[in-house]
């Protein structure tokens, strides 16, 4: 190896090492000079309005006699955008030229979320009718059918190999699926499960699932119940339960209210209709009204309604 091949790559390990080391670039007098201003001005001229350029921010250099001259951007919509031409110098020349132009945004501008996939967009709950989810090879949540482990694995192999599934779920994407189940509306905090009064372990409408989640899950077979057809916990519950019921209260009556017994009640007879009184002719005195008879007392009175 030569000396220059010896010195050239001692200098690369002294940059290596030391990066700070690299002295940054000068400023350019020509590439901050108003004739370097004015003719950047131009170049945005061919691309926007000259109303929406502003004043001039400041000159950032990228190498030596490479430099960006930004503009403020008075566009409405892009508040601290800013307009950026990059300019630049030939060595030992004076004349500045454009090598490009670009709207950028600053530090506090405005910007669009970053774009993500519509696959990795969707949520549970935003499939409807005729929607496709696309297909995850590496999925989690799935594993082979023939690759099951545990005490049961020939048997869930067996079975799975005869159903024609490729992928059966996997210990995390069950776990994830209790996990979720238990914690959300069909576990024991959701506010009907909160002031049932029986739980769903003692409902004969809860069918448990098949598996492992068997132990901790069933399915609601109640028609009258709000989790009719789902999942539900055994500590789940909710007011139709197989063997709740509401509770009686006592009569409404007051304790002191007379009970009428209508068996002891006597019919009073009326007497014959009261007739028309006939009609006198012109000339003829009246009929005078016969006397209403004395019945004396109110006690006399009672007693001739009694001899009838």
């Amino acid at each position: 190896m030569s000396r220059a091949d010896v010195a050239q790559a001692a200098g690369q390990a002294e940059l290596a090492v030391a990066p700070s080391r690299v002295r940054a670039p000068k400023a350019d007098t020509y590439l901050k000079s108003a004739e370097a201003v004015e003719l950047a001005r131009a170049a945005l001229a061919e691309i926007t309005r000259p109303g929406d350029v502003g004043e001039l921010i400041g000159l950032e250099m990228e190498a030596e006699r490479v430099g960006t001259l930004s503009f403020a951007c008075t566009l409405p919509g892009y508040v601290g955008w800013r307009w950026a031409v990059t300019v630049a110098r030939v060595p030992r020349g004076r004349h500045v030229t454009v090598s490009e132009t670009e709207l950028l945004p600053g530090r506090d501008a405005l910007l669009a979320p970053p774009w993500v996939p519509w696959a990795e967009r969707l949520r549970p709950g935003d499939l409807g009718p005729g929607d496709v989810l696309p297909h995850i090879v590496d999925d989690d949540r799935l594993e082979p059918g023939y690759e099951a482990t545990g005490k049961n694995a020939d048997r869930i192999a067996i079975w799975e190999l005869g159903l024609g599934r490729p992928r059966v779920l996997s210990p995390e994407g069950r776990d994830a699926a209790a996990q979720r189940w238990y914690n959300g509306d069909h576990g024991p905090t959701a506010p009907e499960a909160v002031k049932a009064a029986a739980k769903c372990a003692t409902c004969g409408f809860v069918t448990p699932l098949a598996g492992s989640l068997r132990r901790v899950f069933g399915v609601c077979t109640n028609e009258w119940s709000s989790r009719d057809g789902q999942v539900v916990s055994y500590d789940h519950g909710c007011g139709a339960h197989s063997e709740t019921d509401v509770a009686h209260g006592a009569t409404h009556w007051p304790a002191n209210h007379a009970m009428v017994d209508d068996s002891t009640l006597i019919p009073l007879e009326l007497g014959p209709a009261t007739k028309p009184e006939p009609e006198v002719a012109p000339g003829q005195d009246a009929a005078p009204a016969p006397e209403a008879p004395d019945l004396g007392s109110p006690a006399d009175a009672a007693a001739a309604l009694d001899q009838g």
